[in-house]
C-alpha cells in the first residue's frame, strides 16, 4: 500500500526532528504516538540527506528489508544517515540548516528470474536494484540511475560495485538480484516544502 502525502511529509518531517534531537542531545527521539496506522507496517526504508542548494550526497543509509515498523526505522535511519555513514564525518548542528532530507519508502522485494536477462526486468525511473551475494550485498534507489543517467546495463554493474563485488557479478551463479520500487518525499528547501519525487 502506497502513502499519501501526508504520511510522506509526516516522515520526512519525522526525520528532521530525529537528527535536530539527536545531534543536540546524543540521544533518540521518543517515538511520537500521533501518527497514521501505515506507518505501523514493517517496511524498508531509506533517509538521504543532500546539502543545499548543490544536491550534493551527505549520508544516506537505511533498511533494504521490512524489518521494523517504518516509523521506528525512520527514525533509526535518520540517525544513522546523520552521524553513522561511513562515507561522511558526522553531520554538525551547524550543517543541518544546509542540507534538505529525503526519505524513501521501499516496497517489497521482487526477486529477478535468472533465466532472462536483467536487463529485461527492470526499468530506469521505477525500480531499485538489491544484490545479495553470500556475505556480500549492494542496494542502489530507484532515484540513484535517474541521477546519474546510467542505463539498465550500468545499473547492473554499478549495484554489483556498490556490493563491493566485480561490476558483472549479476552474471555470478551465487548472487541474487531483486528489484523494488519507492516512494521518494524530499524537502524542496531545507525545512521547506516537502513534494513526493517522480520521474
Amino acid at each position: 500500500m502506497e502513502l499519501s502525502l501526508e504520511e510522506g511529509i509526516y516522515l520526512v518531517k519525522l526525520a528532521r526532528k530525529t537528527i535536530e534531537h539527536y545531534l543536540k542531545t546524543s540521544k533518540v527521539i521518543e517515538r511520537p504516538n500521533d501518527f497514521s496506522e501505515i506507518l505501523e507496517e514493517k517496511r524498508g526504508v531509506f533517509v538521504t540527506l543532500n546539502t543545499y542548494p548543490d544536491k550534493k550526497l551527505r549520508g544516506c543509509i537505511g533498511y533494504p528489508l521490512a524489518y521494523e515498523p517504518l516509523i521506528d526505522a525512520t527514525i533509526s535511519s535518520a540517525i544513522s544517515a546523520a552521524s553513522s555513514d561511513p562515507r561522511f564525518m558526522p553531520l554538525s548542528m551547524d550543517e543541518l540548516s544546509k542540507v534538505v532530507i529525503e526519505v524513501t519508502v521501499l516496497s517489497l522485494m521482487m526477486k529477478l528470474d535468472k533465466t532472462i536477462p536483467y536487463e529485461r526486468q527492470i526499468k530506469i525511473g521505477r525500480d531499485g536494484l538489491f544484490i545479495v551475494c553470500g556475505a556480500n550485498s549492494g542496494l542502489l534507489l530507484p532515484q540513484v540511475p535517474v541521477e546519474w543517467g546510467w542505463n539498465e546495463l550500468e545499473f547492473l554493474r554499478e549495484v554489483c560495485i556498490k556490493a563491493g563485488l566485480s561490476s558483472d557479478c549479476h552474471t555470478y551463479e551465487n548472487c541474487d538480484l531483486y528489484r523494488f520500487t519507492g516512494q521518494i518525499f524530499e524537502e524542496k528547501s531545507p525545512e521547506g516544502n516537502i513534494v513526493e519525487k517522480s520521474f
